[in-house]
């Protein structure tokens, strides 16, 4: 598995919306990825197993003019929030393949997270994992 080229599939942030966020303001492709943390990194590959839908992502749709307390989506790039992941590749010192973490990662089925710092282990797997994009995350 690790370094085979798959499909990897992600709901891309088409352009800065004004208003209530639409179905069209997404877009789902079919891109390819190698599951394979680059050498030269310290970089995890993950293989995302939830992701989390917060008001606070509906900030990040508009094109701010000033600081705001959320960095504004990149149009044409996937889009990102808490997610559950299972570490598939580490070149990072503190994740090993088969960890499962909770931190930002990106809306598509497989993530490399070029900063894991972002990223926290999952230590307690005795609870549902989907828990830790809610309340159990909040608290670590």
């Amino acid at each position: 598995m690790a370094g085979e080229e798959v499909s990897n599939k992600q709901v891309i942030f088409k352009d800065y919306i004004v208003g209530f966020p639409k179905e069209s303001d997404m877009e789902l492709i079919t891109s390819k990825i190698i599951l394979k943390a680059p050498e030269d990194s310290n970089g995890i590959l993950l293989k995302n197993l939830y992701l989390s839908c917060d008001p606070y992502m509906r900030s990040r749709m508009t094109k701010h003019d000033r600081p705001n307390y959320v960095e504004s989506f990149l149009p044409g790039s996937p889009m990102t929030g808490y997610g559950i992941a299972k570490v598939l590749d580490s070149r990072h010192p503190n994740f090993k393949a088969g960890d499962l973490v909770w931190g930002v990662t990106g809306w598509e089925e497989y993530s490399l997270i070029t900063s894991p710092e972002l990223c926290f282990k999952i230590e307690h797997t005795d609870v549902p994992l989907s828990y830790y994009i809610g309340i159990l995350g909040k608290l670590l």
